[in-house]
């Protein structure tokens, strides 16, 4: 039997969420790499679904955690691509569609 082989040091994870809105589709969160805020959404291409992420400001971070109504105007502003100037990830040529 083949049995993989798995490091017993387990790899962080880049995009930790700080908050997840179910029923509007989106998360806020911190990019452990860069400390930078973020506000993602899900979008699927024809081969997988992921995440777009897109920068915040402290001050909107924070903004976007007590209004929950701000946070999901910006979030479909994001989801229209409106906002493609700040995504973290530029997507690839296969960009996903949000779901």
């Amino acid at each position: 039997m083949c049995v993989p082989h798995f490091s017993e040091k387990v790899a962080e994870l880049r995009f930790v969420d700080s908050y997840t809105d179910t029923d509007g589709q989106y998360s806020l969160g911190r990019d452990s790499e860069t400390s930078d805020y973020y506000l993602s959404i899900p979008v699927s291409n024809r081969l997988v679904d992921y995440e777009e992420y897109y920068r915040l400001s402290r001050d909107l971070f924070g903004v976007f955690l007590q209004d929950r109504s701000k946070a999901l105007g910006f979030a479909d502003r994001c989801r229209a691509r409106e906002c493609d100037d700040l995504l973290i990830l530029q997507p690839g040529a296969d960009r996903g569609e949000p779901r």
